[in-house]
């Protein structure tokens, strides 16, 4: 850090100008029109008095650059003119990755004069007018053009860096010469979160029946590992907000043509553990785009069972399914933008689109194809780590696969069930429930329940719960440990019967609902006693006229 002076390192990324004992720049790290970054030379630090970014050299390059600590001190090592000390065996492998990094650029940058000068370029070009393609964005993803010949690289690249090519297998030496893995290809280089060239990918500008090749992999590059486009994200976007997964190389091509700059795609793999990992060490925000054909579900789902393992809470990740026959590239040139971007923003959470897909083709009325659900779900929900999360997915299967209970009607005549769509097991006991989670809610249930039949275990708990004088849950816990009075032993089955326990304040509202309905009954029943029944019309008050047509009005719906 003191060998290489902060001004050198920041003013080789962006512009610095002098201001007083400072050097000043419109912050890259949020958008401003008036200057608020400031470098300080002397005390080698930075800091923008906009968004409070500050920090040295190291920082600013993990930040600028999205880089991890140790490429940062490589990349700051390099500025420096030293070598960051290694053993021998650390020190082989960096020389042997650094070989093929560069023999892999001397590959792109043939690749990219080809796309300008080379005789049969008029068949890469008419491709590229044919996708719309800018200048511009051809220059910021470095595509190229492999010509059909199947010695382009080899007959110019000197014997190392031949080797190296060798190596990474971007040339073959199986036959009597070397020879070119792609030929009449569009070329898509490969780059890892420091810009280096690791591997291509090659788009057939033929009738090859492989569509698309990806370079094998070697020392540099691991496919399951690399995702592409991330580079150009993190370059046009000082801070990812967001992340779009697609599928193919042009979606993410075109998809920056259209300005949108977050797409990033897997690498001829569905996206797995490692690629979900390396996102979501930028951005929590993931949204998976994926067709709307069987392989395009396929590889949504395949994502989603990997995700599951993953989240955690903060994590905001998506599902978006594109309409059948539309991919991303088709569709932002076709629509634009902003209509593009609104499906994105309307893409289904993780929760959602989980249940989507194993209730897809089911009949949930049906007993069976409930339990089918049920098999499918259940094991995916137990990988999940999140508490909060875990929970919310089981309350939702629990939704849509348990029937609602009813066996408060006979007490409650023409009674609905409690909460149009909220889960009730059973009244009895989730009149506990509500207690266990605020035991001052006992002196309202003793009341209601007072003298109908159904709610024994309420009237019971209840009751213990006012002569023992507890008001609080940590109250009700520390009795029961110490148990001086059998209830331990009295209400150890008490929740037995629940298959899924709601929060405390949904048990609540279930409580309260359904006390509210009690006292409606009991208030009809006393109205209708009092008009001791072989009363005429006549005869009836207009209290006891007005209560006879609510029960009547009640038992008609």
């Amino acid at each position: 850090i003191e060998r290489v002076p902060i001004a050198e390192v920041v003013g080789s990324r962006i512009t610095l100008k002098k201001s007083g004992s400072s050097l000043t720049a419109c912050c890259p790290f949020h958008q401003e029109k008036t200057p608020s970054f400031h470098v300080n030379a002397q005390k080698n630090f930075y800091h923008c008095f906009g968004c409070g970014a500050n920090g040295n050299s190291i920082n600013f390059l993990r930040e600028h650059d999205n880089l991890q600590f140790n490429e940062a001190v490589e990349e700051l090592a390099k500025l420096a003119g030293v070598e960051v000390p290694r053993d021998e065996a650390v020190k082989k492998v960096y020389s042997l990755q650094n070989k093929m990094w560069d023999a892999l650029d001397y590959a792109n940058v043939r690749y990219r004069e080809a796309l300008k000068t080379h005789p049969d370029k008029a068949l890469a070009e008419k491709y590229l007018k044919k996708r719309g393609l800018s200048e511009e964005i051809i220059a910021q993803f470095s595509i190229g053009f492999a010509p059909a010949e199947s010695n382009f690289l080899s007959a110019k690249a000197s014997p190392p860096v031949l080797k190296s090519l060798i190596e990474t297998r971007t040339i073959s030496d199986k036959g009597s010469r070397p020879y070119d893995l792609f030929q009449n290809r569009l070329m898509f280089p490969i780059r890892n979160s420091r810009g280096k060239t690791i591997a291509f990918g090659g788009r057939t500008l033929g009738d090859d029946k492989a569509k698309y090749i990806n370079s094998p992999e070697s020392e540099v590059f691991h496919k399951s590992h690399e995702l592409y486009g991330l580079f150009e994200a993190n370059q046009a976007n000082r801070r990812l907000d967001r992340l779009l997964v697609v599928e193919g190389y042009m979606d993410v091509v075109s998809l920056a043509q259209f300005g949108i700059t977050y797409a990033v795609a897997t690498l001829g793999t569905a996206t797995n553990t490692d690629n979900l990992t390396q996102m979501l060490k930028r951005c929590q925000n993931l949204v998976f785009c994926f067709d709307g054909d069987n392989a395009g579900i396929n590889a949504a789902r395949k994502a989603m069972e990997n995700a599951l393992p993953l989240y955690e809470d903060g994590m905001q990740l998506s599902f978006l399914i594109l309409p059948q026959g539309e991919d991303p590239d088709t569709l932002v040139r076709e629509e634009g933008k902003q209509a593009f971007e609104k499906r994105v923003d309307n893409a289904k959470p993780l929760s959602e689109f989980m249940f989507d897909i194993y209730a897809s083709g089911l009949n949930l009325n049906l007993a069976e194809h409930k339990g089918l659900l049920k098999q499918k779900v259940e094991p995916q929900i137990e990988q999940v780590r999140s508490p909060v999360f875990k929970s919310a997915l089981r309350q939702r299967l629990n939704q849509l696969t348990f029937r609602w209970q009813k066996q408060f009607d006979k007490a409650l005549p023409g009674s609905q069930d409690l909460a149009n769509d909220r889960m009730m097991p059973d009244p009895d006991v989730s009149l506990c429930l509500a207690m266990y989670y605020d035991p001052s809610f006992s002196a309202e249930v003793l009341i209601a329940v007072d003298g109908l039949e159904g709610y024994a275990r309420a009237a019971d708990f209840a009751g213990s719960l006012k002569v023992e004088g507890i008001h609080k849950t940590q109250d009700l816990l520390y009795f029961l440990a110490i148990d001086k009075a059998g209830y331990r032993e009295r209400f150890y089955t008490l929740f037995d019967r629940l298959e899924w326990v709601p929060g405390a304040e949904e048990s609540r509202q279930v409580a309260e609902d359904l006390l509210r309905r009690l006292e409606q009954g009991k208030s009809q029943a006393q109205a209708l006693k009092a008009t001791k029944i072989f009363k005429s019309p006549s005869q009836m008050t207009e209290e006891e006229k007005q209560a006879l047509r609510s029960i009547s009005v009640t038992k008609s719906k």
